[in-house]
């Protein structure tokens, strides 16, 4: 299996976002142990870099580690220095994509309209980020993959569970989810086994909703 088809396997990448920087292993493990196979950490997280280095040596080829909220080409060369092995961004930017790729590294850009899509494929992205998810909806993704069927979208942006199902079933190949997934109470709370759990809810979903 390649680390693209491991990053979207599991249906859910999990948007690791301003999470405490001392918790980051033990939220990434209950994340993993509930199905997750996708781990992205965002680039206005606190040492980011250092965090991205660290799961990856603890995970291995276990999980796909990334980086995400990337904006330019120069904080995808720091990430991809520090282990990512995908790049996550919120726009679309072509050195950015085109330095991902360079790299060998799988790029994710966000979109917001078919002609960005497109673009993004073109330019070198292996699928797109319909971004943000919850103001684009379902439809938007319906829509999209009726005239542009090869392009793979993942949205991003306020997925929960409620909405997993609609996103897939619209012809989503994966969702990304950050704080819906990383409940705030949990973390707090450091319950782990219910962040596993939680995290187990989310996965078990896409997997329904992909007819796995």
């Amino acid at each position: 299996m390649s680390r693209f088809d491991t990053l979207i396997s599991s249906g859910v990448v999990a948007v690791i976002r301003k999470q405490p920087r001392e918790h980051i292993v033990s939220i990434s493990k209950a994340l993993v142990n509930g199905g997750v196979t996708g781990l992205e950490v965002t680039m206005d997280s606190e040492d980011a870099l250092g965090a991205i280095t660290e799961l990856r040596s603890q995970f291995g080829e276990e999980v796909v580690v990334g980086a995400g909220t990337v904006l330019d080409a120069e904080q995808a060369v720091l990430a991809i220095q520090a282990g990512a092995e995908f790049i996550f961004a919120p726009i679309l930017n072509e050195p950015t994509i085109r330095a991902a790729k360079r790299h060998g590294k799988i790029m994710i850009p966000g979109i917001f309209t078919p002609t960005e899509a497109q673009q993004a494929v073109e330019w070198g992205a292996d699928m797109v980020k319909a971004f943000p998810a919850d103001v684009l909806g379902p439809a938007f993704i319906k829509a999209v993959k009726g005239p542009l069927s090869h392009i793979q979208i993942m949205p991003t942006g306020g997925v929960d569970l409620d909405t997993i199902d609609g996103f897939i079933k619209a012809g989503a190949s994966a969702v990304g989810a950050g704080s819906p997934l990383l409940r705030k109470d949990l973390i707090e709370a450091q319950d782990w086994a219910g962040l596993e759990q939680h995290s187990a809810a989310f996965v078990n979903q896409a997997q329904k909703s992909l007819g796995n």
